[in-house]
């Protein structure tokens, strides 16, 4: 997975591919391994971040029905996170764009969703002055 720090897009999607077939053979190994690298690696630069979540996601979708309902649980939450973290760090710089998706996930007459108060929570925090 330290491949995902390669510059050349080609290298970046050679690995996420890799990811995504390790997955159909072993998905909960695969999703356990992209988490416990993404905790390891905890400034890993985003862009390289997002394409482990991605593969994650690939892995996620594709063997949903063979997952174990606890690593399902585990993944989901972790992955959710991590999402969020990328979120609040790119919101450092382009705080409007980000606000603006993130706002968008606020919906008259429905609770939302715990990671998105999180994320808008973190935004705030990381914004301040």
């Amino acid at each position: 997975m330290d491949a995902t720090t390669d510059k050349d897009p080609l290298v970046q999607e050679q690995i996420y591919k890799a990811l995504c077939e390790l997955g159909e053979s072993e998905p909960e190994e695969i999703l356990n391994a992209c988490d416990e690298y993404l905790r390891q690696h905890d400034k890993l630069a985003y862009p390289h971040r997002v394409i482990i979540l991605k593969a994650m996601e690939t892995v996620v979708k594709n063997n949903i029905a063979l997952l174990d309902k606890s690593t399902a649980k585990e993944v989901i939450r972790d992955w959710q996170q991590a999402a969020s973290n990328v979120l609040v760090a790119v919101g450092q710089r382009f705080i409007n764009k980000v606000m603006e998706e993130v706002l968008s996930k606020f919906q008259p007459g429905i609770l939302p969703h715990y990671f998105v108060v999180q994320t808008f929570a973190n935004l705030s925090v990381s914004n301040g002055e």
